[in-house]
């Protein structure tokens, strides 16, 4: 392996996030609400894999790894055979709200070296060598990002000054500001333990960097250009033909925002990609008028091609009838051309390799059915793997196997915007798995319940985006069965996908039951969801007082006592429309009532959510019972759907 030098440190960042009054267009400041102040505070003493939050909320790519015994992330992995030309990140899980896209307000947050990097996804690598990892051929010129890079390699084209240097990077390799850290009496390949502290202060557009006690740089820097609304934070480093371990031992890291929140304007997101859409289609029809070749070439062609193809064939049998002196032994089965993005079943090893062996870093989560994995396949495209456990299928709810994979196929069939596609299955005697398209932005309760505050015009927008697939599933005669905010994933434009479907198996005889319940299950547990996505919070949250630890316990008594405002997320303060927001709450209490006693079916929940007509009244109190069936024989529902109220 050769020799290399260590480089290591702890790292301290303190991001301060402000706010600005925004300014309308004919100059008047538009009303703003109170100041809020939302902290988020990331702590990582060391990074043993026996602490189970190090697996889930740090993501490795490339040759980032956790060393167990260091408990240290290094990049690159020390045991590999060859060092060179490594490149690899770390990254925090979880979306940081770093940009107010309206105001520009933002939050104040041998090889070749490391960086502390603030980037727009949690899947893409940059490219070894001087790139640090940072940026890759891949990225656009306003890719937005931002790094603080600790530089051991001397790169004149770059603009560096030496091999011993800090720099600030803004949307570029090149670095903006960069500091000689031999100047402090500080060298970065001198083998020992280094404390880096990064602090930034949006209101005041001023930033500050440390190595230990001793300042390396501090002055005014405006970050807002080079940010999205939300970001990930993490680390990257490389190494080129010089090999070097990078190591991060500890990582502390603290987004406080301090916010004088607006009421929302009338204009929408959704308006601008739908007026952008249109213009792209008439362009398209446009470009296609002017270049269509004539119908009759291409009637010809084809007639010539298909008369080539029919002689061949023919030329092609006579003679191997002529020559055939023995038996030729041909394949068991030939593989049929198909189109490339119909559903497929998919070999044990093609779902293994995509997986790399079933790696615990590739895994994305877990439920009580199996195990989320990603994958990559040989033409490049990601995928979510959705590995049915042992136990999950030995149950009696996972007996019949051959009802199971028909269902996968069934629904494999349906294609909806707002349904992740099925791109296909995997099955042998041991294995049943599911393989679904991959969404890099990854499940809505990321983005509801991680850092960050989700604008109301986003939530409704989700909400609607899921009442429509559910809606489509239920008109299909399907159901989901597996209604919650893990299932809903959003795609790179913010389109909520309904996913993770639940494939529920119940005993023979209970089919039937299976067939008339399911769908008013998923009411039911749209309902839910509804008060999540408004409310902010989960289902159970056992950190609460006890009366507001049952979100729908307490979403009832408050309409009980006429106070639904206070089930609406207070994080949001005045960005939220209130009145849309409790309307929209008391569509997801409709939709808990029993099925008797007014309920509402999906096509009737999707016109309710228009917001433009009157809803059915909730009766003054909560119902005694939230749905009338067992799940003890069928597993139709679970948690909320099948218990009595407290």
């Amino acid at each position: 392996m050769g020799s290399y030098c260590c480089f290591s440190f702890l790292f301290s960042a303190t991001i301060v996030v402000f706010v600005a009054y925004p300014i309308l267009a004919d100059g008047k400041k538009q009303i703003t609400g109170p100041a809020v102040t939302v902290t988020k505070h990331l702590f990582f003493s060391d990074f043993r894999l026996d602490d189970p939050k190090i697996v889930h909320e740090v993501k490795l790519l490339g040759s980032a790894r956790f060393s167990d015994e260091k408990g240290a992330i290094q990049i690159p992995e020390e045991s590999q055979l060859d060092l060179r030309h490594q490149a690899g990140r770390a990254i925090y899980a979880y979306p940081i709200r770093m940009l107010d896209p309206l105001t520009g307000g933002y939050n104040n947050s041998g090889g070749s070296g490391l960086a502390f990097i603030v980037v727009p996804d949690e899947f893409t690598v940059g490219r070894p060598g001087p790139w640090l990892a940072m940026l890759n051929d891949a990225c656009e010129d306003n890719y937005k990002a931002v790094a603080v890079e600790f530089d051991t390699r001397h790169n004149p084209e770059f603009g560096d000054p030496n091999d011993n240097h800090v720099g600030i990077n803004l949307g570029s390799i090149i670095s903006t500001t960069t500091v000689n850290a031999s100047d402090v009496g500080v060298y970065l390949k001198d083998g020992l333990i280094h404390q880096a502290k990064i602090a930034y202060n949006g209101s005041r557009s001023w930033m500050e960097v440390s190595l230990g006690s001793k300042p390396i740089f501090s002055g005014s820097l405006d970050l807002s250009p080079f940010l999205n609304e939300y970001m990930f934070v993490g680390f990257s480093a490389s190494t080129g033909e010089m090999t070097q371990i990078h190591n991060v031992y500890s990582w502390n890291f603290t987004s406080t925002s301090q916010a004088s929140l607006r009421a929302p304007t009338a204009e929408t997101c959704e308006s601008k990609i739908m007026e952008q859409y249109d213009q792209g289609v008439q362009s398209s029809a446009s470009h296609s008028s002017k270049k269509e070749p004539p119908t009759s070439l291409l009637i010809f062609i084809c007639v010539m091609a298909l008369a080539i193809a029919v002689f061949a064939s023919l030329f092609y049998n006579g003679r191997r009838r002529n020559n055939q002196t023995e038996a030729v032994i041909l394949p068991d089965k030939r593989q049929r051309p198909r189109p490339p993005n119909k559903p497929r079943r998919f070999t044990i090893s093609e779902v293994s390799s995509a997986t790399r062996g079933f790696h615990e870093y590739e895994i994305l989560g877990s439920d009580s059915k199996g195990i989320y994995y990603r994958g990559k396949l040989p033409n490049g495209c990601q995928v979510a793997i959705k590995r049915f456990s042992a136990q999950f299928l030995s149950s009696q709810i996972g007996l019949d196997r051959r009802r199971l994979l028909k269902q996968i196929s069934t629904i494999s069939r349906v294609r909806h915007p707002n349904l992740v596609p099925i791109r296909g299955w995997c099955q042998d005697n041991r294995e049943t798995m599911v393989v679904y398209d991959f969404y890099p932005n990854g499940s809505l309760d990321k983005w509801l319940f991680g850092a960050g505050v989700l604008p109301w015009t986003r939530r409704l927008k989700v909400v609607k985006d899921v009442a429509d697939a559910l809606s489509f599933l239920h008109s299909k005669q399907l159901a989901h069965k597996n209604m919650k905010t893990t299932s809903v994933f959003l795609d790179v434009s913010f389109r909520a996908v309904l996913g993770d479907f639940g494939f529920v198996l119940s005993s023979t005889e209970s089919q039937r039951f299976e067939a008339t319940v399911s769908q008013k299950a998923d009411v039911f547990e749209f309902g839910i969801f509804v008060l999540e996505v408004v409310s902010g919070r989960g289902r159970l949250e056992s950190e609460l007082r006890q009366d507001e630890r049952d979100l729908l316990d307490f979403a009832w008594r408050m309409h009980e006592i006429d106070e639904k405002a206070r089930l609406v997320d207070r994080r949001m303060g005045s960005m939220v429309n209130l009145e849309q927001a409790i309307r929209v709450s008391e569509i997801g209490l409709l939709c808990t009532l029993n099925e008797n006693k007014g309920r509402p079916c999906m096509e009737e929940a999707v016109e309710f959510l228009n917001l433009d007509g009157p809803i059915p009244e909730l009766p003054p109190n909560r119902p005694v019972a939230l749905f009338p069936y067992s799940s003890a024989n069928t597993g139709l529902c679970t948690g909320y759907s099948c218990t009595l109220f407290k």
